[in-house]
């Protein structure tokens, strides 16, 4: 794959391997979809996609949620382009409508320390939705530094720096339709 300035980007692409492949994720997220389903079954649902690697995680689950559901995006940032958390939470974009009364299910792609998923819970828990619960494709216990509740989890992975299906390495990769780790 080539990088911006058209050279190959270190020959990473020498260096990943299938961590999770595209059948058995696709089989997951419809098992988190109708767990979600029943959880929800009755009422109507507002999904928060976490920018840019939950689209794709969020857009395959919504497919399995039989539930009403209603969907918007926010962009929060603790990475910058390095592999590992800086500390420092930003807010890029913040949602386009209120969740007042609603119940909240927030859809990340990863989660691994926690900073940044405790530092949102706690912004949007001051917006007094009806409730909020977590959703994440992957999670990586052992990097937790802020004890965080996540409510459904399709994986639990090792420490290990991976890519694909919306996580990415410099905005790079993430339309590959698994989950590969970088050696």
């Amino acid at each position: 794959m080539r990088g911006r300035d058209g050279g190959f980007m270190n020959n990473i692409d020498d260096k990943i391997q299938i961590m999770i492949g595209q059948k058995e994720l696709e089989k997951r997220i419809a098992e988190m979809g109708e767990e979600i389903s029943r959880d929800y079954a009755g009422k109507e649902l507002h999904l928060i996609c976490i920018l840019k690697g939950g689209v794709m995680f969020m857009t395959e689950l919504s497919k399995h949620i039989t539930c009403h559901v209603s969907m918007d995006f926010m962009s929060v940032s603790s990475y910058g382009n390095e592999r590992k958390s800086s500390g420092r939470i930003r807010i890029l974009k913040d949602l386009d409508e209120p969740i007042e009364g609603r119940d909240v299910l927030i859809v990340e792609d990863i989660i691994d320390s926690g900073k940044t998923l405790a530092h949102l819970i706690e912004v949007l828990g001051v917006r007094k939705p009806n409730s909020i619960k977590l959703c994440t494709m992957l999670d990586k216990p052992d990097r937790r530094e802020v004890d965080v509740k996540v409510d459904y989890v399709g994986f639990q992975i090792p420490d290990k720096f991976v890519l694909g299906y919306g996580l990415d390495y410099d905005q790079f990769y993430r339309n590959i339709p698994y989950i590969a780790v970088v050696e």
